[in-house]
C-alpha cells in the first residue's frame, strides 16, 4: 500500500516538472484544488457557516504552523504536501488570493460541501460555486500576465478534486424524507461533478486527478 501511494505521490508531481516558457520566463506548474474539508485550507474562515464546519480553533494547526489555519488536521493536507514535493508554495485559499501570486494556484474547497448545492446549503461553497471562483481567478490571470501566458499556466496547471463523501452524507443526517432513488441521486451527483469538469476544461484544464 506505501509503495502505490509513493507511486501515486510520483506520477502527480510528474505533472509539475514541465516547465514553460512566457515571456522568457519559466513557471512550474500551477496547482488549483476543489472540494471539501479533506482539501480546505481555511476558506471557511471567510463563510458565515457554523463552528461544525470550521478549523480555526485548537488543536487544529497545533503540530505545524502552530496556531489553527482552518486546516481540518493538526497540521498539512494533502495538497500542502503535494505542493511541497512539486516545489511550489502552499497553494492558497481563494479568499486570501488578495495576498498572494495567482501563478502557483488557487485552493477553492470548502469543509462540509459537495457537488449539489443542497449538501449543507448556506454553510459551504458548493462545487459549482468554486468553479465560478475559479473561473474569476482565470479572468485575473489574464488581466494580470496576459491571455498567452495566462492560458498557458491554466492548460499547464493540475487540477485536483476531492469531493462527493457530503453528498452521500448529508441524507443519513437529515430527518427529511428522501425523494431521489439511490441511482437518481447518484446521477444528480455526477453531472455537477461532470459539469464542473468541463467548466474548467473549457478554461483550458487538461490534467484532473480525483482523489478515490
Amino acid at each position: 500500500m506505501a509503495l502505490i501511494s509513493s507511486l501515486c505521490i510520483f506520477v502527480l508531481v510528474a505533472h509539475f516538472a514541465t516547465t514553460i516558457v512566457c515571456h522568457e520566463r519559466p513557471h512550474q506548474a500551477a496547482l488549483f484544488v476543489f472540494g471539501d474539508s479533506v482539501f480546505d485550507p481555511g476558506n471557511n474562515n471567510y463563510v458565515n457557516t457554523v463552528a461544525s464546519l470550521q478549523a480555526n480553533y485548537f488543536p487544529y494547526g497545533e503540530s505545524f504552523f502552530k496556531y489553527p489555519t482552518g486546516r481540518n488536521s493538526n497540521g498539512r493536507l494533502i495538497p500542502d504536501f503535494i505542493a511541497e514535493y512539486a516545489n511550489l508554495p502552499f497553494i492558497p485559499p481563494y479568499f486570501e488570493i488578495g495576498k498572494k501570486h495567482l501563478v502557483h494556484g488557487v485552493n477553492f474547497a470548502s469543509g462540509g460541501s459537495g457537488c449539489l448545492a443542497e449538501t449543507n446549503s448556506g454553510f459551504v461553497i458548493d462545487l459549482k460555486t468554486q468553479l465560478k471562483y475559479f473561473q474569476n481567478v482565470a479572468q485575473l490571470l489574464k488581466n494580470k500576465v496576459g491571455e498567452t501566458e495566462s492560458k498557458q499556466i491554466l492548460s499547464n496547471a493540475v487540477y485536483i478534486f476531492s469531493t462527493g463523501s457530503n453528498d452521500f452524507f448529508a441524507p443519513l443526517l437529515t430527518n427529511s424524507t428522501f425523494p431521489y432513488s439511490h441511482a437518481e441521486y447518484i446521477q444528480m451527483i455526477m453531472g455537477n461533478l461532470t459539469s464542473v469538469l468541463k467548466g474548467i476544461y473549457k478554461e483550458g484544464g487538461r490534467k484532473f486527478v480525483m482523489l478515490n
